[in-house]
């Protein structure tokens, strides 16, 4: 067996591994719905007992007195709105979110040693193509995200960041993986190591901004469901999606995105630089009007415009939220139909 095959049964391991935390944090996010009916209920027996008896508790008490109720949290939205509403997992541990973390850990580390096997197979930088860039750029947004959760819980975010992971290795290992081997002449620059494992970066940070926005519409727009008294039977305003209560506030959710997008920006800035100087020494030109040059543009007037909007012309919200997608839709289009479908001078590498 060579390095190479090496690489990519640990790969396969690692993508499996992602697969097993997926199904654990959709489990959790599963939990923390019946959390939220038990805590209601909780509450409301509360409520009941303290009317029975003829005590009512100041608000915000937390005192342990018969009769004395201690007053659920609230969470407040973008708009402004405060509804009472648990932390996120509350006070019980939460088993199904611990396993996904433990097995998301499991597979970063199969994902990092998959990696480097594959670097050193190739005798070069494992970024050198689209099976590559997937590899990598998957592992820096697993990575973010293990990382930012052990300074807050971000938990939640496991469902959409393992199962955009999940899916994105399984198709690249089906339908992007080649042989490790070298590179062109082109390629054989140090500039390969700069311009191209920022691009990555890059891409990781943005999955994560876009699972952090996706949920912050999702919340919105039951919130919105609910506040209008539309029949909870089905959709978002249903049972089966309580488990967005206990999420983040809107606005903690937006600025989350936010942050994330905002270093996301600087790094693509510094990969269409790198590209613009790597173009030259190769082709003799700064820019050239090639398709991937064109939609790297493309992603960073729409990050640019975002950011923009955001800061200077007080868009937020939804209108937000909505941007960011609209951004990851044209960084998962400049990698996936810019590479397939149009000829270029990238072509040849896949990037």
């Amino acid at each position: 067996m060579t390095l190479g095959e090496l690489s990519h049964i640990i790969v396969w391991g690692a993508t499996a591994a992602y697969a097993v935390a997926l199904l654990a944090f959709s489990f959790d996010l599963a939990g923390l719905a019946d959390r939220v009916v038990a805590t209601r209920r909780e509450g409301a027996a509360g409520v009941a007992r303290t009317g029975a008896r003829g005590t009512v508790p100041a608000a915000g008490s937390s005192r342990g007195a018969v009769g004395t109720v201690t007053a659920a949290p609230t969470v407040t939205d973008a708009r402004g709105s405060g509804r009472a509403a648990p932390p996120v997992g509350g006070a019980a541990p939460r088993r199904a979110a611990s396993i996904g973390m433990a097995v998301t850990v499991v597979g970063l580390l199969l994902h990092v040693v998959g990696t480097v096997t594959r670097g050193l197979a190739a005798g070069r930088v494992p970024w050198a193509n689209m099976y590559e860039f997937t590899l990598v750029g998957t592992l820096v947004a697993v990575g973010t995200f293990v990382v930012l959760c052990r300074t807050r819980d971000l938990r939640f975010l496991g469902a959409i960041v393992l199962g955009l992971t999940t899916i994105a290795l399984g198709v690249s290992l089906v339908g992007f993986y080649v042989p490790a081997a070298g590179v062109e002449p082109a390629l054989q620059s140090p500039w390969l190591v700069i311009h191209v494992s920022i691009a990555t970066i890059a891409t990781g940070l943005f999955t994560v901004a876009f699972a952090a926005s996706a949920l912050q519409l999702l919340k919105d727009s039951r919130e919105a469901r609910l506040a209008a008294d539309v029949a909870p039977a089905g959709g978002l305003g249903g049972p089966s999606w309580r488990w967005l209560d206990v999420l983040p506030s809107l606005r903690d959710l937006e600025a989350l995105s936010f942050r994330i997008n905002a270093v996301g920006f600087v790094l693509w800035t510094f990969t269409i630089i790198a590209g613009a100087i790597w173009a030259e020494a190769a082709w003799g030109r700064y820019w050239g009007w090639d398709p991937k040059e064109v939609w790297s543009f493309v992603v960073w007037v729409v990050y640019a415009a975002y950011l923009h909007a955001r800061t200077t012309r007080g868009w937020s919200g939804r209108r937000a939220a909505w941007f960011v997608l609209v951004g990851y839709v044209t960084v998962i289009f400049n990698f996936t139909v810019v590479n397939l479908l149009f000829q270029g001078l990238h072509s040849y590498s896949g990037l």
